[in-house]
């Protein structure tokens, strides 16, 4: 009985913290959305061009669920820890979540679904400084459209990682206003969504660790509940057993950095110099905050604490690896809000003088001017960089030409592992020999690998035979800056050059007499 007056207690505490939502809230939740989805598609749609190539073949597989059920066969690469008995879809709810934009154009579709993803993810950040009652919560949350170019460039790629935010942006506010037991099935749809999932049980240890520094009290409940969910989201996955051996596989290769090909540059850091260009207000927002601790007399409090050990192990991360410029701006951004808030609230009196009043519009004029600044800035920047993109049509003619030539169940030898998604989504009729992360095909068989590797580099003689009896394939697909490997494929007499563009060749491999 005792225990459940307990939680009503804790249940009443959360309820009278939480602002209540009214039609008000209503119309500014609206007109953020509107705002964000407005600066993001102008970043968006200053091209045509889709800003990642991971984009081409999540939309085309979230087509595929769609016509062919949410678990699909998956034979397109046959000689990968993703072969048709191991294949795990690692991103599946975020599938799920792109299917409504399948129907049409799915270019389009794929680039509306960033501009919506990333706007639910910024609004989820207004909603986490709204219920602690930050003052200006709403221009705090415009803030994200200002603190780092990087950031808004990778919000507008069609990937997981704009959910990721969400979700760790809800986990945040149910950890600070108590309600702990949503964290289970929260974490439970995380795992399903995308395997950054123990990003949200590390939250819940640095939410402990804060609790523990400001009230010298351990509150454990947030970790439990998150690893229940985790542990739930594993064990009950509808590729169980497969998934837990695929991320043992994925994340070791990133750790030990065993490829001999480089994976993707978002795993590599920035320099201390494109950090300083792409994300100045994202850094100014921490050390801000760090300041504002320094002119508040009051002790932290536990909001604060977590801001900062978030930010900082944020920070750390992408010290090593550029993909985490997606978690330390906004992180950063909450920190600094939490930070200033008892500051700004105890320079805003509600009556006086009209001196009173200035002083009380100071903090947002200061705010919403470094916000202006920063977007002024930022905005073309993000939209520059994704203006950068390939085009979005590239290997469409010789993947066009593969599906009126080949038969299907094919496997094409393609040169570049990162060309299979944009293969994918024009071909889905035959298959591939590397693709999405080279570590895959590396880790299925280590000495295929090897020989793939020495093959595009240029360093086989006359390729043709290795790559007809080794990897089964009659078709090569190369683009044309792979100039060693088109050097000795051209030398080779079994090589028979089929197509070729501005953007690719295609060789046939005739058969052994």
């Amino acid at each position: 009985m005792r225990s459940i007056q307990s939680y009503l207690r804790r249940e009443a505490v959360a309820v009278e913290l939480t602002p209540a939502v009214n039609w008000r809230t209503a119309v500014l939740a609206l007109v953020l959305f509107g705002l964000f989805m407005g600066a993001m598609a102008l970043v968006q749609f200053s091209t045509p061009d889709m800003p990642d190539n991971d984009g081409f073949y999540h939309i085309r597989l979230a087509q595929i669920m769609r016509t062919q059920g949410l678990k699909p066969n998956f034979p397109w690469l046959p000689l990968t820890i993703l072969n048709p008995r191991e294949f795990y879809d690692h991103h599946f709810l975020f599938h799920v979540g792109l299917i409504p934009f399948t129907f049409g154009d799915l270019r389009l579709g794929a680039k509306w679904a960033s501009v919506v993803f990333a706007s639910l993810a910024f609004l989820s950040i207004w909603w986490l400084l709204r219920g602690q009652r930050v003052p200006y919560s709403w221009l705090w949350a415009l803030g994200l459209l200002a603190v780092s170019q990087a950031f808004l460039y990778r919000m507008s790629i069609t990937r997981v990682q704009s959910l990721s935010l969400a979700v760790l942006a809800w986990g945040l506010h149910w950890m600070l206003t108590g309600k702990y037991v949503r964290l289970l099935p929260l974490a439970f749809l995380y795992v399903w969504l995308y395997n950054a999932f123990p990003l949200l049980p590390i939250t819940a240890v640095l939410y402990s660790v804060a609790v523990w520094i400001v009230e010298k009290k351990i509150e454990l409940r947030p970790l439990i509940y998150a690893s229940i969910g985790v542990a739930a989201g594993l064990l009950i996955n509808p590729y169980f057993p497969v998934n837990l051996v695929f991320i043992y596989r994925h994340l070791l290769p990133k750790l030990a950095e065993t490829t001999a090909v480089q994976v993707g540059n978002e795993w590599y850091p920035y320099t201390t110099r494109q950090l300083l260009e792409n994300s100045p207000l994202a850094l100014l927002a921490f050390i801000g905050g760090v300041a504002a601790l320094g002119l508040n007399n009051r002790r932290m409090d536990v909001r604060t604490a977590t801001g900062f050990l978030l930010a900082t192990l944020f920070g750390l991360m992408l010290f090593q690896s550029r993909r985490f410029v997606e978690y330390l701006p906004p992180f950063a951004l909450i920190f600094a809000a939490f930070a200033w808030a008892p500051l700004i609230s105890q320079a805003s009196p509600t009556v006086g003088t009209l001196q009173d009043q200035m002083r009380r519009a100071a903090p947002a004029l200061i705010l919403g001017g470094l916000i202006a600044l920063g977007a002024w800035l930022m905005l073309p920047a993000a939209a520059e960089s994704v203006q950068g993109s390939k085009p979005y049509d590239l290997y469409a003619k010789a993947s066009a030409w593969l599906v009126e030539n080949t038969l299907p169940g094919e496997r094409i030898f393609h040169t570049d592992w990162d060309d299979f998604p944009r293969l994918f989504y024009y071909d889905t009729q035959n298959t591939y020999i590397v693709g999405l992360d080279p570590t895959y095909l590396q880790l299925y068989n280590p000495e295929l690998y090897d020989l793939w590797v020495e093959i595009t580099q240029g360093n086989i003689d006359q390729p043709s035979q290795a790559i007809l009896e080794r990897f089964g394939s009659r078709y090569v697909h190369s683009d044309l800056l792979h100039e060693d490997f088109i050097r000795q494929a051209e030398d080779d007499p079994a090589m028979q050059e089929v197509y070729r563009d501005d953007q690719a060749v295609i060789y046939l491999i005739s058969s052994p007499q």
